[in-house]
Parts: C-alpha cells; sequence; structure tokens
C-alpha cells in the first residue's frame, strides 16, 4: 500500500504525528506551494518567502533521513494551486490508497482537509496536531462551562502540567505566578540591543527570492534583506543566541519602544514555533534552565515562559473553540475602514509610521508595538475588526489565522466583548510618550488633548469611550477612566468628540487591493 502523507507549510517538524510509525518504503511525502495559500491575502512578501524556503529546506532534510518526497513547486506544470488539487493529484501519480496528514492549524485548511475523501476516493486519516503543550481535547475540558476564560488562570494550569518553573512542592518559582510588574521599564539611552541572529541565503533561499520577487512583486513589504532562519540548525542557532544575548533584559524591556530599534531584546522565535522549526517546551526548558544557572532573572523567563505556554497555547484554544463565529464578531459594531497608512506609513503620528515601516522592513513588529500603538489606534477609530484582522494576517512573518485572529478580533479589538480581555487595550498617547521615545520628535503635541496639534490618541481615546458608554461604563476596570471624563465639563468633551471626529473625517480608507487577492 502506498501511503500518502501530505505536509503542510506550518508542519515542518520531523516529529510530525503524521510521519510517525509509518513504513517509508511505503510512503510518499507530498509538499505544495499553491497560489491559494499565498494569496488567500496578500501576504508580505518576505513572508511567502520563509515558508517556501523553509518548505524546500524541509524536504531536502526529508529526503536525507530517507523519505521519498514529491515537492510540488509553485511554477510546477500542471500545478492547481489548491491543496485539494495537488492531494487528488499526488493520489493519482502516486496511486496511493490511503492518505494520511496533520490537522491544518487554520479553520478553512481544516475544512478543506474534510472534503479530501470525496476528492480523491480514499480514506483519509486527520490527526491531532500533538506539537502544542495542550491538545485541544483538554482545552474544551478546560472552557466548558466556564463564566471566565481568563488566560491567567490556563496559564497556571499549563505551568502545573509541564511543571515549567514549578517547585517540588508544587509552588510557583520566585513565590508568585507572575512577575509582570518588573517587566515595564523604559530602557536608558545608550543600551547595545543585541540583533537577532541572521543567516546569510544559500542558493535554495536565492532561488525562491528569485521567485518571490517575480510572482508577488505587488504584496506588500521589503523582501530583501533576507535573514531568517529556514531550516531546524538555524532556528536551534537563533534560539542559542536569544537566550546568551537577549533573555537576560528581556523581561524589563519587553514594553518599550525605540526608534531604529526593531527587535530590542525579543527573539523572533515565533516564526519559528508556528513554522514548527522549534517546539514550545524545548524553547521554554532553554529559558528555564539559563535562569537555573544564573543567567536570566527570574521576570524574564516567566515572562518569556508565559508568551509560549500561556498566550499561545491559550490563543490557539480559544480560536478554535469559538470558530468560525470567533471571525465574525464585532461587539463594538466597528465600521470604519482600514486607513491608508496602514499600508503607506505616510502618516504625521510617528508612532504609527515607525510600526508600519518597521513591519514593511522585517515583516515584524514586537507585542507592543501590535497591541498599543496599531490595534489600540484601529480600535479607537472604530476600524472594523475584520479588516485591520486582515491586515495583521497579511503583514507579519509569525501570522497564522490560530493566533492572528483571536490575538486582534479578542485582545486588541475587544470585538468578543470581553471573552478574552477583561477591559479593551486603550490608551491615549501618555501611555506611548511613556514607554517609547516616539513622541518626542512627533509634529503632534502628546500633552494637547485637543486641536489640531494635539496627539490624536488623546482625543479618540475620550471619544471611544463615550462612544461605548453604555457597553464599557460598567466594566470594574474602567471605573478610574471614566471617574476622570465625568470630571470634564461640558466644553471639554464636546472639544475631545469635536477633535476626535475631524481627525477621523480626514483619514484616508486604504484600497482593499493591499489586502485581498484579485478575483
Amino acid at each position: 500500500m502506498t501511503l500518502l502523507i501530505p505536509v503542510l507549510g506550518d508542519q515542518l517538524s520531523m516529529t510530525l504525528a503524521s510521519l510517525r510509525g509509518v513504513d517509508r518504503a511505503r510512503a510518499v511525502v507530498l509538499m505544495m506551494e499553491v497560489w491559494d495559500e499565498a494569496t488567500y491575502v496578500r501576504h508580505h512578501k518576505k513572508k511567502i518567502a520563509l515558508i517556501f524556503s523553509a518548505m524546500r529546506h524541509f524536504a531536502e532534510a526529508l529526503r536525507g533521513d530517507g523519505w521519498t518526497v514529491d515537492y510540488v513547486t509553485l511554477d510546477a506544470g500542471g500545478n492547481s494551486q489548491s491543496f485539494a488539487g495537488e492531494v487528488a493529484r499526488a493520489a493519482e501519480r502516486h496511486g496511493a490508497e490511503a492518505i494520511r496528514v496533520v490537522a491544518g492549524g487554520e479553520y478553512r485548511v481544516r475544512r478543506d482537509q474534510d472534503d479530501w475523501a470525496a476528492r480523491t476516493g480514499l480514506p483519509v486519516e486527520i490527526m491531532e496536531d500533538d506539537r502544542f503543550v495542550c491538545p485541544l481535547p483538554d482545552f474544551y475540558d478546560w472552557a466548558r462551562g466556564r463564566r471566565d476564560y481568563r488566560m491567567e488562570w490556563f496559564y497556571r494550569d499549563m505551568r502545573r502540567r509541564t511543571g515549567l518553573l514549578m517547585t517540588a512542592q508544587g509552588k510557583p518559582v520566585g513565590g508568585q505566578w507572575n512577575f509582570d510588574k518588573d517587566n515595564r521599564e523604559t530602557p536608558p539611552r545608550g543600551l547595545n540591543y543585541p540583533a537577532p541572529e541572521r543567516f546569510a541565503p544559500d542558493a535554495i533561499t536565492q532561488g525562491v527570492l528569485a521567485l518571490v520577487a517575480d510572482r508577488f512583486g505587488g504584496h506588500f513589504g521589503d523582501l530583501e534583506p533576507f535573514g531568517l532562519p529556514v531550516t531546524r540548525e538555524q532556528a536551534l542557532a537563533a534560539l542559542d543566541h536569544f537566550i546568551a544575548a537577549a533573555l537576560p533584559d528581556f523581561g524589563r524591556y519587553q514594553d518599550a519602544m525605540i526608534a531604529g530599534q526593531d527587535y530590542l531584546y525579543h527573539s523572533s522565535l515565533s516564526l519559528c514555533l508556528n513554522l514548527g522549526l522549534l517546539g514550545p517546551l524545548e524553547v521554554c526548558e532553554a529559558a528555564v534552565a539559563a535562569y537555573e544557572k544564573g543567567a536570566a532573572p527570574i521576570n524574564a523567563v516567566e515572562g518569556f515562559v508565559r508568551q509560549i505556554i500561556g498566550w499561545r497555547e491559550y490563543m490557539r484554544g480559544m480560536y478554535w473553540w469559538d470558530m468560525p463565529k470567533f471571525a465574525a464578531r464585532n461587539a463594538l459594531g466597528a465600521t470604519r475602514p482600514l486607513p491608508q497608512f496602514y499600508w503607506t506609513g505616510d502618516t504625521d503620528m510617528r508612532c504609527l509610521s515607525e510600526a508600519v515601516g518597521q513591519t514593511r522592513r522585517e515583516a515584524y513588529a514586537h507585542h507592543i508595538q501590535r497591541l498599543m500603538i496599531l490595534g489600540n489606534f484601529a480600535m479607537l477609530a472604530g476600524v472594523a475588526p475584520q479588516a485591520i484582522s486582515d491586515w495583521f494576517l497579511v503583514v507579519y512573518f509569525d501570522a497564522y489565522e490560530w493566533v492572528e485572529l483571536p490575538n486582534v478580533i479578542g485582545m486588541s479589538q475587544f470585538a468578543d466583548g470581553g471573552i478574552i480581555a477583561s477591559k479593551p487595550y486603550a490608551s491615549t498617547g501618555a501611555y506611548i510618550d511613556r514607554m517609547s521615545d516616539y513622541c518626542g520628535r512627533c509634529r503632534y503635541d502628546v500633552k494637547a488633548k485637543t486641536g489640531p496639534d494635539a496627539c490624536p490618541f488623546n482625543a479618540l481615546y475620550w471619544d471611544f469611550l463615550a462612544r461605548h458608554e453604555r457597553r464599557l461604563r460598567g466594566n470594574p476596570r474602567m471605573r478610574g477612566m471614566y471617574a476622570t471624563w465625568d470630571r470634564f465639563d461640558a466644553a471639554q468633551r464636546t472639544a475631545c468628540r469635536d477633535s476626535a471626529a475631524t481627525f477621523l473625517d480626514g483619514l484616508a480608507p486604504a484600497d482593499q487591493g493591499w489586502s485581498k487577492a484579485p478575483t
């Protein structure tokens, strides 16, 4: 019997469930570059190159490990440019009698897999993706019947499950679960930030870069320079570099934003995790080992571990728990088109211009830039959550819908009505000023609340509270904000709302051709 094993572009793990316990002499691994996946949104050029290069390198690693690999390149003759079409063609080409595949990480891919049996007339075994710490059935057991889905409670369960940063007595190392209070420092001037490990493109990657430049040249973002990790060996080197060079200061400066410093102390290992080049536990264990050797402090290591076994696992669980309804949620009734400057960076708001410019160059921005600048502005302005969610999916090299959509719809935009976040992550320009150096050379005055020269975040923030007062005033975590709003006199309130309206009326809407594939 010939067993066909499709391996998708985010399943680049030698330990993949579908590859285990298989007679290699009777199996063919199918890997596919297809137009449908590159253009269901018009992904950043660097993201497409990253995935295609990592796939081609993984195919070579599989061959070196004794597997027969059928690799369909994007420009191969007869390529149907869809997963279902290529699975059907490969099944016929190899005389397959069965198909075995790990479940796709995105809802639309998983639904596509459900049709493969009918398309091919073959039995299709769809296996759970066990590269995550929390199996989905376990997450559903945790979520079922809850009124409160807070990540903190899930995270503590994951600490107990894994034993990471736990004492022999079942208590958290350091005496507390969360050290976030130590992780909000603004770095002093003159720090020597460690650049992430970069890797010169080899012949395989150079071929992919040429392909992407030719076929996807109109997509958003810069393709080169390209130095991202595309192999398991490079991913391990990137992990080692982060642990040694950046982890010690990651915690206290993880919320900081500095112009010209795209990475600060962040790892960008999310791209390796989401491709499958690294596993979540091995990354966490490397960080914990650094703490145990005295090479990194507890606040840095705990914060890093929380992002992986806490937020990453939690967001995946919440995505599958609520799909497909999650994708359409819009609790605040936001309908504004995405502003054009999200694609061009052409805005006098320096924080947004810096964040978009970095995103264009690197296909990366760290979590505070994404949440408190790019996401915060979209929420305050009333941008439709699906529009900003599509943008995030396009532009970041680590963006896959299972992790991007709940982060944007739930945490960033509060469009789920508070299922994920206990309050909207909204702020005035004061927060951005405190955590960055963006405001000092901005054309707007971060201290002014209203008027043409005031930071737009200020009036937009108060206008947001006013628009959604009926929904948000009763939120216990919003009482302080509304207490301040209540102290404004009628003229101040009117000035805030008028300033916000004037600014929003001047926003040019984006050309949707940036994000949506042509039909």
